[in-house]
């Protein structure tokens, strides 16, 4: 397997984990969820200079050394990892994490709960897929480097995650509207904006439909 997708497919296993996040508000409700996902991206702001800084890395890494020699192989172990599933636009810029967080915490406060589990979970689910069917299996490529395959796989998984939540034409619309919003890479980062479009399209389908 090559090196490449080896590391896409690290990446969007840890991006999956994204789902922690509609499962928790099916499980715990609105509040809880709004809760941890706050405190979530206020854990990942305050880390992300560090992430970014290596001088700050290392300093921490020098008195970890000195204190407890096997914590300080582990942050190097994971400080590796990260470093193999960045995209080359993170290594000195804001995180995707950090992106997927604020969408999520923005979503949860202002949309239903089936819209938020909706959007949530098919903006994880059908980024993870688009990228592996997409880098694996993708034979007709656009000119941006997305393929058919890749764009298919989202919207396929995007109608198959709405439809039980919302019905056939929210999971026709929601599902299209995520699929360009992957395909467009939308600014300021396709982890924020995947999720917010289909919030809002899904949101706004009622008022479109009177």
């Amino acid at each position: 397997m090559e090196k490449g997708i080896r590391a896409e497919l690290k990446r969007k296993a840890l991006h999956l984990t994204g789902l922690v996040v509609p499962t928790l508000y099916l499980a715990s409700g609105r509040e809880f969820t709004l809760y941890f996902v706050a405190v979530a991206f206020v854990a990942f702001v305050v880390l992300e200079p560090f992430r970014i800084i290596e001088g700050l890395r290392d300093a921490i890494k020098v008195r970890l050394r000195i204190i407890n020699p096997d914590v300080a192989s582990s942050v190097e172990a994971i400080e590796r990892h990260i470093h193999d599933i960045e995209r080359p636009h993170e290594r000195d810029g804001v995180a995707a994490h950090i992106y997927f967080t604020l969408a999520s915490l923005v979503i949860v406060y202002f949309f239903s709960s089936r819209i938020a589990v909706a959007s949530i979970s098919v903006a994880t689910v059908g980024d993870a897929l688009a990228a592996i069917v997409g880098k694996n299996l993708g034979r007709h490529r656009f000119s941006n480097g997305k393929s058919v395959e890749g764009s298919l796989a989202y919207f396929v998984s995007g109608f198959l995650i709405i439809y039980p939540l919302l019905g056939p034409f929210a999971a026709l619309a929601g599902s299209l509207a995520g699929t360009v919003a992957e395909f467009f890479n939308l600014p300021p980062d396709d982890n924020f904006s995947n999720q917010l479009t289909v919030a809002i399209t899904l949101y706004l389908l009622p008022f479109l439909a009177v």
